[in-house]
């Protein structure tokens, strides 16, 4: 079915989160928001030092022409925590393009940990996500982004549409990692062995921001899929992590980055790892 006029008018949501360090707490100040975009309140299970927040996006899914724009600005000395309550969907799209734009901006001593759930892109979305990191002096990051397309669950691939895809971090406003993506529906590239080489999950991890030291450099290249037959690495670059997995399982792509994780964070944040209790709901 084409459909060339939207039976509604799509969503133009925005959401503005600010964190600040007070003491030995972080405490979330600024909540501003603009539609279908909110944060119910902060989260402690760490402790005053690290403030949890669940993005939340009630309407559940991204149809064709909706808008979504997430700032987060944590100040000099905060550490604040965000993740999603459950998989992001975007939906078939008559023609109109739908976009989610994520702006981090992590103050001097800071860290924000971005960690939404998968994001699942209909057969015939028409999606761009963009990411955008600006790291102050001494700041850091660690973010997770997992794709699913199409919905294996229910026999669908991603044979039509467009997904594309942009992440940018900056350090002291030199350039550490820019990545550009464009995947069409029924491509090529979605079984090219320089592609997605057939896998229906993918799942980006970027840790920024410290040096990682060998022997975390070896700990997290021991970490194994517990997935029969899906693919995963990591390498370094100067302040930079990049870990890459390829399978068919969300949940499987997930329990990999937070074994990563447990590796990685001690060394980047100096704190265990502990997954948001959402994850588990």
């Amino acid at each position: 079915m084409q459909v060339t006029e939207p039976i509604s008018a799509p969503w133009q949501a925005s959401l503005v989160l600010g964190f600040a360090r007070r003491g030995d707490a972080t405490i979330l100040v600024r909540r501003d928001h603009r539609g279908p975009l909110r944060v119910q309140k902060a989260l402690y299970p760490e402790g005053p030092e690290v403030c949890h927040a669940i993005v939340l996006h009630p309407p559940a899914g991204i149809a064709g022409g909706d808008q979504l724009d997430i700032r987060i600005e944590a100040d000099a000395a905060a550490h604040a925590l965000l993740t999603t309550p459950g998989a992001g969907k975007w939906y078939r799209s008559g023609g109109a393009q739908s976009s989610q734009q994520v702006h981090l901006k992590v103050g001097a001593g800071a860290t924000v940990e971005w960690l939404p759930q998968e994001s699942i892109v209909f057969s015939g979305a028409q999606a761009t996500m963009r990411t955008t990191i600006e790291l102050e002096q001494g700041a850091r990051f660690t973010g997770v982004e997992t794709i699913c397309f199409g919905r294996r669950a229910s026999g669908e691939t991603l044979d039509r549409g467009r997904l594309k895809l942009a992440t940018d971090i900056r350090a002291d406003g030199w350039l550490l990692w820019r990545e550009r993506g464009v995947i069409d529906g029924g491509s090529a590239l979605m079984d090219s062995p320089i592609g997605l080489a057939g896998f229906s999950v993918c799942s980006t991890v970027l840790a920024a921001g410290r040096e990682i030291e060998p022997e975390t450099l070896r700990a997290c290249r021991a970490v194994t899929a517990i997935e029969p037959g899906a693919r995963c690495g990591v390498s370094v670059l100067p302040q930079l992590f990049v870990g890459r997995y390829l399978g068919h399982s969300a949940e499987a792509a997930r329990e990999w980055f937070v074994a990563l994780w447990q590796c990685l964070r001690p060394t980047i944040v100096g704190r265990d790892a502990i997954a948001p209790r959402i994850w588990n709901t």
